[in-house]
């Protein structure tokens, strides 16, 4: 598994309840521009549309050997594949308010395919982020005394 793009930022921003597996729709210049790395994850999330999820604002900028495209071509909305029961579920707890679907990472598998890690999340207030990085500090504090390398 290559991993081509991570969304650092999601696990800052929200707290991530499930993960999952999903396929995403390209094209052949598309793919191209993934395999070389040209693709970012940040501000994009997914919605439902007719029955079907759609990955928003994830930049996969044009292939440089491609036919020449417009720059609102690398933001356009790009369907992702979900089993029928995955979708309903999803479905169901979209339904809920404050839950999200938001990438995680973006990457290619063993069979060559890109797919896409998607996390269903909700997010986090303001005290909760202070809280997970004072916790984080704890952490780290207690691991430096553990290990008995820093003495205070």
């Amino acid at each position: 598994m290559k991993i081509i793009a991570q969304n650092k930022k999601a696990f800052h921003d929200y707290e991530i309840l499930e993960r999952l597996e999903a396929g995403i729709v390209l094209t052949g210049d598309e793919v191209k521009s993934v395999r070389s790395g040209q693709v970012s994850l940040i501000g994009a999330f997914a919605t439902p549309h007719n029955n079907e999820l759609f990955l928003i604002n994830c930049m996969i900028s044009p292939y440089s050997h491609a036919y020449a495209k417009g720059d609102e071509e690398g933001r356009k909305s790009r369907k992702l594949l979900l089993h029928k029961r995955e979708l309903s579920q999803l479905f169901g707890e979209i339904s809920k308010k404050g839950i999200t679907i938001v990438p995680l990472k973006l990457y290619i598998n063993e069979k060559g395919m890109v797919k896409v890690d998607l996390g269903v999340a909700k997010h986090k207030k303001a005290y909760g982020i202070k809280e997970a990085i004072k916790e984080r500090d704890i952490e780290r504090q207690t691991r430096r005394e553990l290990s008995g390398r820093y003495k205070y």
